[in-house]
């Protein structure tokens, strides 16, 4: 199979696990961990949206200036989990790849798309810095819905969409007695691309 069928495929079973997920009823099944590194390696975790998915990879968005988005202009690669409990045995979705910060016009497009409250608050925030009271950030807030009344809230500059390409593809099928089933599929740069089963 050539590297553009195994991608399709992997795609495929993505999405119709992400189906799944829908009718088991998980929660949130946009929830993903995202991992990221600093450039000497130290690693961090925190769990993010996903807002989009096709071919081209992952997207979740956060402002630029915040650790996250530091970390990945630095060391811009990324590791993302799904974990679905309610999906079959509990299915774990495993990707990894380099990232890259999405078109303008499509953050832009994603960004009009919030509720009001949550566009301003993109403003407000000055993302994992020091907040010294909850009422200062309460406070910025209203001052932006002021600054804004009328008008349509634009995308903060510095506020995007971040775009991980898989290189590595691994779905994880919960099994009795952990003899769970290892799916992982790999992209390389080079074009060179396979599927193989792994020891659970």
């Amino acid at each position: 199979m050539n590297c553009a069928d195994l991608q399709a495929e992997a795609l495929a079973t993505f999405e119709a696990l992400f189906a799944e997920a829908l009718a088991a009823g998980e929660p949130d099944r946009t929830a993903m961990t995202l991992a990221t590194a600093t450039r000497d390696g130290k690693p961090s975790a925190r769990t993010v949206l996903l807002k989009a998915h096709d071919a081209r990879g992952f997207v979740f968005y956060t402002h630029l200036d915040g650790r996250k988005g530091r970390e990945l202009q630095r060391n811009p690669n990324a590791a993302l989990l799904f974990h679905w409990p309610r999906v079959r045995n509990g299915v774990q979705v495993r990707i990894e790849g380099a990232v890259a910060i999405v078109e303008d016009a499509e953050a832009d497009a994603y960004f009009a798309s919030r509720p009001r409250v949550s566009q301003l608050g993109a403003w407000a925030s000055k993302q994992s810095e020091t907040l010294e009271a909850r009422e200062a950030f309460d406070q910025r807030v209203a001052e932006l819905e002021r600054e804004f009344a009328g008008r349509d809230v634009p995308r903060p500059p510095r506020w995007t969409g971040l775009r991980v390409r898989p290189d590595r593809v691994e779905f994880w099928y919960g099994a009795e007695f952990r003899l769970h089933e290892r799916w992982l599929y790999e992209f390389d740069v080079t074009g060179q691309c396979r599927k193989r089963m792994l020891y659970p």
